[in-house]
């Protein structure tokens, strides 16, 4: 019984996400009349959150202060964060996730709305404009959009290594590696580029996944790198647009063959690829189903809840997503790239981003954006009735860039007159003898320039983009998955299996009683583990069935206990665990793989940001911390954890888990980015 819930200060819901448990709970709680259709429900939805959203708006406003998290009589854990003008809501009431995993359930939601919305986001009233748009068809489809990719996210974090230590795991097969990141520097994007019918675009990375894992990276030499948080959030949209069915391997026979039964009415699922299935006894399958059986009147009332069908996309058109990128022009933390998802075969995707034409112009707006939020922190700091001196906050040399930025814009498009009519507001303000001047007094005017400068930015960015055709042509996109499908076409079968056994235990028998382990590069956002196989069908080296799902079990739990030592300070953990022993190591070292002295992290406090990558970037954080006191070199951040059986003696544990270190180590040095 699960939701989460985006809301405006003024109690408004701009987003939200409810299993089927809460969906019912609701209904029967405010009696939403199924024949109402979906505004019904998420009015019962704004019912139920209203008195918490106002709760929490009248704390800020009393005492500036929140609450993060509280609990119910009925065992409901409540978790809340609040961004901007934007309150994050998340809920569990069935004792399946405790608050660190509604909290970084949040913190993803937020990165995946980041990566779709860009600098919008910055703006809490063109962020509702986005969220919660006037059309109700338009505003269901959006809304069941962000629902999958927090569903696929879901199932991932669930049964995904990379996911649950949110980092980017590779194929481990050196040779076929360097051919396809020479094939897509020499065949692919060389080609692209040089061709007359990209339309104005420029690929700057190209990479091929083979479910979630990554097969080979190249980036142009122009293009800045693109940080592994933003890799693994792509790589989630794209496993949310091509989701695996693996999962369909472990169905029984009947279920997996509709020929073998009568069923009443055939329903297929458009919620998510990972939406839960309920069977007929009312319990949740945990495959990913492809199609449900449901009973006619069952599916009527359903259907009142459901989003009108929608034409399918189309499939040459690309998806705006807006990355962190470091160039010669400066920083952009969300600059708009066009991400092209290409279908080599079921499984295997390759996809191209592109640097858009105008792209810079989100430099400059960024640039626009962090000085007013600047001035705007110095005059928070500024007592009431005094002023600043306007040298000291530059203001000139800033009137001076943005003058000559107004200019190159487009005067003929209401946001730039918008943006136009704020500064010439601000001006009179700061530089006419009769204005106030550099005082509390211009808070608001900071606050409207930066709303148009975001204005400008989703003019841009947003709704131009929905209006053109401009995008690299079909046929351009027919030869580049083509040309890839034919290098590829040999090693099909074997990605297929390999991408499922990635790594085996069989490949490190000097290591006796070792069970498990995880290798992470957290420098270069990458991880090596040998796969978990649990599944009834097939056997591993884990063994079959409820043992498998035993240690399967054993590590998701390790891993967030690990995370919560880490988060108070500690950087190794050992833990005898019944027939077990578990290791968690975090160290540093320097270039040449010396390992570094041991400098103990900053405790985090309960509300900050979970540690992990996807949902906040913490090891990045962590490793400039440390680089600190060693400015003369570069520093590297590794974690290991590994899973042994009891009966083997704590020295040995303790080399093998060294030995082991510096085994995987040199095979972690492939260049990818």
């Amino acid at each position: 019984m699960k939701c989460v819930l985006i809301a405006s200060e003024n109690a408004e819901v701009l987003f939200y996400w409810a299993d089927l448990d809460f969906e019912q709970s609701i209904r029967e709680q405010y009696g939403a009349l199924q024949e109402e259709g979906p505004m019904a429900f998420e009015d019962s939805i704004n019912t139920l959150f209203a008195p918490i959203i106002i709760s929490c708006s009248t704390m800020i406003d009393r005492i500036c202060d929140n609450y993060t998290s509280f609990s119910t009589e009925n065992n409901h854990v409540y978790v809340l964060q609040q961004f901007e003008e934007c309150l994050y809501i998340g809920v569990c009431g069935d004792g399946e996730e405790n608050e660190e995993d509604l909290k970084r359930k949040i913190y993803v939601l937020k990165k995946l709305i980041e990566i779709h919305y860009g600098m919008v986001t910055l703006s809490s009233s063109l962020l509702r404009k986005e969220l919660r748009p006037h059309d109700r068809d338009q505003r269901n489809h959006l809304w069941r959009k962000f629902q999958s990719l927090l569903g696929t996210y879901s199932h991932l974090k669930e049964q995904d290594q990379s996911f649950l230590v949110e980092a980017v795991e590779r194929l481990i097969h050196p040779t076929l590696c360097e051919q396809c990141i020479e094939f897509l520097e020499r065949r692919l994007v060389q080609q692209i580029n040089s061709s007359t019918e990209r339309a104005g675009e420029e690929v700057l990375h190209a990479f091929i996944l083979v479910h979630t894992k990554l097969l080979a990276f190249y980036s142009s030499r122009n293009a800045s790198t693109l940080t592994s948080s933003d890799l693994l959030a792509l790589i989630l949209m794209v496993q949310n647009q091509f989701p695996s069915n693996s999962d369909l391997e472990d169905m029984s026979p009947e279920v997996s063959n509709p020929s073998c039964c009568f069923v009443p009415f055939l329903h297929f699922s458009e919620i998510s690829p990972y939406s839960i299935c309920v069977g007929p006894s009312g319990a949740e399958q945990d495959y990913t189903p492809v199609f449900q059986f449901v009973d006619p009147d069952i599916q009527m009332a359903e259907d009142s809840l459901q989003t009108l069908e929608v034409p399918p996309p189309d499939p040459s058109m690309p998806s705006r997503v807006f990355l962190e990128v470091t160039s010669k022009d400066g920083f952009c933390p969300m600059m708009p790239h066009s991400m092209y998802c290409l279908t080599l075969w079921p499984g295997i995707t390759l996809v191209l981003l592109t640097k858009v034409p105008n792209s810079q112009l989100a430099t400059s707006v960024y640039f626009f954006l962090d000085s007013f939020s600047q001035l705007e922190r110095r005059l928070n700091e500024v007592q009431d009735g005094t002023s600043v001196s306007r040298s000291q906050h530059s203001l000139h040399d800033l009137r001076n860039k943005l003058d000559k930025f107004i200019r190159a814009l487009s005067s003929s498009d209401i946001q730039v007159r918008e943006l136009q009519n704020a500064w010439a507001e601000f001006k009179s303000k700061v530089f006419s003898r009769s204005g106030p001047g550099v005082s509390r007094e211009l808070l608001p005017c900071c606050k409207n320039m930066k709303t148009c400068l975001c204005g400008v930015y989703r003019h841009y960015f947003l709704v131009e983009t929905t209006r053109s055709s401009q995008r690299l042509s079909s046929s351009l996109q027919e030869r580049a998955q083509q040309s890839v499908q034919e290098k590829l076409l040999d090693w099909k079968d074997f990605l297929l299996v390999k991408s499922k056994r990635n790594i085996t235990m069989v490949s490190y028998p000097e290591f006796p009683g070792l069970i498990h382990f995880m290798y992470v590069d957290r420098t270069a956002g990458q991880m090596i583990a040998p796969s978990i196989n649990v599944t009834d069908r097939s056997t591993s080296e884990l063994g079959k069935g409820p043992l498998a799902h035993f240690v399967k079990n054993k590590v998701w739990s390790f891993v967030e206990m690990a995370r919560r030592y880490l988060q108070k300070g500690y950087t190794t953990v050992t833990l005898r665990d019944g027939d077990y022993y578990l290791c968690y190591f975090l160290w540093f070292e320097n270039e040449t793989g010396y390992k570094l002295e041991v400098l103990d992290p900053p405790t985090l406090r309960d509300y900050s940001a979970p540690i992990g990558m996807l949902a906040s970037d913490y090891y990045r954080k962590l490793l400039r911390y440390y680089s600190k006191s060693h400015n003369a070199e570069v520093v590297k951040c590794y974690e290991l954890l590994s899973v042994h059986l009891g009966v083997i003696p704590t020295e040995y544990i303790l080399q093998h888990c060294c030995q082991l270190a510096r085994k995987l180590w040199e095979p972690s040095r492939i260049p990818l980015l």
